[in-house]
């Protein structure tokens, strides 16, 4: 699966996403588009496919997480958690994958749908550990602002820090700007 993800980014890359064929990725690869489908069901694939693998391990992690924490220290922890397994150790295969998606108004769409999935799936297993809707639905919504916002810091060529701390940086940043919204006394007029 490497191999074909390697070749693919490498091609994605050279010509474009669109312009890319599976023919083109499995013989790059050095394998077949037999095999290539093993492990695809399309092109876009290569760059969506570890999607609900890392939802399955953020779900996994909350549930794990102490029920003394916050609901979004929660999220972060299991953020943090799944992170560590997935991306930390491929921090060049992130970026260039967010660099592909990033040129491409369709993956982009396909991206925030996977986000979007993620998104609920946190809010569902917080209502399992007996928050309430809102408060999971509004918690989920800032621990993907979090994930987002340090997975783009993290890929950027000058950041050399863990995930894992972005994620608590930009976990503290949100913090601070929520104190420092209460503390003017900002409050948004309802119409």
């Amino acid at each position: 699966m490497g191999r074909l993800q390697a070749a693919a980014f490498e091609l994605f890359a050279e010509q474009g996403f669109e312009r890319t064929t599976v023919a083109e990725i499995a013989r790059r690869a050095g394998l077949t588009q037999r095999t290539f489908f093993n492990h695809f069901a399309d092109k876009r694939e290569v760059l969506f496919g570890l999607g609900s693998e890392f939802q399955q391990e953020v779900v996994r992690e909350i549930t794990a997480c102490a029920d003394t924490l916050p609901p979004l220290d929660v999220v972060v922890c299991a953020l943090q958690a799944a992170d560590d397994t997935m991306f930390e150790g491929r921090r060049a295969e992130v970026t260039r994958r967010y660099e592909i998606i990033d040129a491409n108004p369709e993956l982009q769409e396909r991206e925030l749908s996977k986000q979007a999935a993620l998104t609920g799936a946190i809010a569902a297993a917080l209502r399992a550990r007996g928050i309430d809707p809102e408060t999971a639905l509004l918690t989920s919504g800032a621990g993907m602002l979090v994930q987002q916002t340090a997975v783009r810091r993290w890929t950027q060529p000058a950041e050399s820090r863990p995930l894992r701390e972005l994620l608590s940086d930009v976990l503290h940043s949100l913090r601070t700007v929520a104190a420092q919204t209460a503390d003017q006394g900002v409050v948004p007029s309802e119409t």
